[in-house]
C-alpha cells in the first residue's frame, strides 16, 4: 500500500477495520483517490495530495462549506492529515451522470437533468445571498485575462501540439483579434457563482440524487457558463429538444424578466468559448501528459464548435481561420 495511506489509516484508528483499499480512477489532476472498504461500515474515500496540504486553507474545503450552505449535495469531509496529505471524504459510489444515462429510462433522463440544471440555479440565487470575501469563488473570476489564457491554451495544446498547425504571425494575430471580441463580451456580462466545471462526469449518482464534485476551482462567471458545461457537454449527446426544454427550464427557475433569444444567443457564445477551451485541454492531455483517454471526446466537442461557428455570422473569420484543423 501506498505508505502515507498507512500511515494515515493507522492515525484514524481504521487499520484493524480496513478490509481492502482500492485505487479509483482520477481525474486530470495530481490528486489520486482510494476507496477503502470497512467493517461493519460505509465505505470511504481519500484524496492523496501529491504532497502536504493545508486543510483550513484549501479551497475544496471553503467551497463544500459554501455548497452546503447553498445547500447543494456535496461529499462529506470526514477527516484529513495535513502532513500526509489525505482528505477522508464520504464514498458516493462509482456511477456518474454520464455512467447513468446508458441504463436511464428517458423519463430519468430529463428527470436527473431537471434536478441538475436547478442545483445551477440554487447555486446562482443563493451564491448572491451568500457572497462573502470568506469564500474563494468570490475573489476570482472568468476575467479577461482568464477567458484569453483558455483560448491561447487552445491555439497552444489543440492548433499546434495535437493538431501540428504552423500558425503564421499573421494567422496568430487575427485569432487573438477573434479573441478579443469573444472574451470582452464574455467578461462584461454579470457575474454569477459558477462551479467551472459542471458537466455529466462530475455528477455522481447516490441515494436517488446527484452529488456535486469537483468544485474545488469554483468563481464568478456569466450566468451561462456552468449551464453550458452541462448542456455543451464533451461527454454526453444531448438532442437539440433537450437543450432547447432545458435551457427553458433553467429560465423559468431563475426567475425575473428574460429575453430567450438573446440569453441563447450569450449562451451559444459561452459554449464556443468553453468548447475550444475543452479542446485545448484534450489536446494537452494526449500531448503532454501521454493520456490518450481524451482523444474519444474531441469529434462531439468539435461538432459543437462548428454548430456555433455556422450559426452566427459574427463568426466567418475566425471559422475560416480555423477550418483546416477542424
Amino acid at each position: 500500500m501506498e505508505p502515507r495511506l498507512e500511515q494515515y489509516l493507522s492515525e484514524q484508528h481504521l487499520t484493524e477495520r480496513t478490509l481492502k483499499v482500492m485505487p479509483l480512477t482520477g481525474d486530470a489532476s495530481d490528486r489520486r483517490y482510494f476507496r477503502v472498504l470497512l467493517k461493519d461500515a460505509k465505505p470511504i474515500v481519500l484524496a492523496l495530495h501529491a504532497g502536504p496540504i493545508e486543510h483550513d486553507a484549501m479551497p475544496f474545503v471553503s467551497v463544500a462549506k459554501l455548497l452546503a450552505a447553498v445547500p447543494v449535495p456535496v461529499p462529506k469531509i470526514l477527516h484529513h492529515s495535513d502532513p500526509l496529505g489525505v482528505l477522508g471524504l464520504e464514498d458516493l459510489g462509482d456511477v456518474t451522470l454520464q455512467a447513468h444515462l446508458g441504463a436511464a429510462t428517458a423519463a430519468e433522463h430529463a428527470a436527473l437533468y431537471r434536478q441538475a440544471v436547478g442545483f445551477i440555479a440554487r447555486m446562482q440565487q443563493r451564491g448572491e445571498e451568500l457572497r462573502s470575501e470568506e469564500y474563494p469563488p468570490y475573489r476570482i473570476a472568468f476575467d479577461v485575462e482568464k477567458l484569453t489564457w483558455e483560448l491561447e491554451f487552445f491555439v497552444k495544446h489543440y492548433l499546434v501540439a495535437y493538431k501540428g498547425a504552423s500558425l503564421p504571425e499573421s494567422a496568430r494575430d487575427a485569432l487573438r483579434a477573434e479573441w478579443a471580441g469573444i472574451v470582452n463580451e464574455l467578461s462584461s456580462e454579470p457575474r454569477v457563482l459558477c462551479h467551472r466545471d459542471y458537466h455529466s462526469r462530475n455528477l455522481m449518482l447516490h441515494d436517488g440524487s446527484l452529488y456535486i464534485i469537483d468544485f474545488q476551482d469554483a468563481r464568478m462567471g456569466p450566468d451561462t457558463y456552468d449551464l453550458v458545461s452541462l448542456l455543451r457537454d464533451s461527454y454526453v449527446d444531448l438532442s437539440p429538444n433537450q437543450v432547447d426544454s432545458l435551457i427553458a427550464y433553467f429560465l423559468a427557475h431563475k426567475g425575473g424578466a428574460t429575453n430567450e433569444d438573446e440569453f441563447r444567443r450569450r449562451f451559444d457564445l459561452m459554449a464556443l468559448q468553453r468548447n475550444l477551451k475543452a479542446l485545448g485541454t484534450f489536446g494537452y492531455m494526449t500531448t503532454s501528459r501521454n493520456n490518450t483517454v481524451y482523444i474519444q471526446y474531441i469529434p462531439r466537442t468539435l461538432a459543437h464548435v462548428k454548430t456555433n461557428l455556422a450559426k452566427y455570422p459574427r463568426f466567418s473569420r475566425l471559422k475560416d481561420l480555423l477550418e483546416p484543423w477542424l
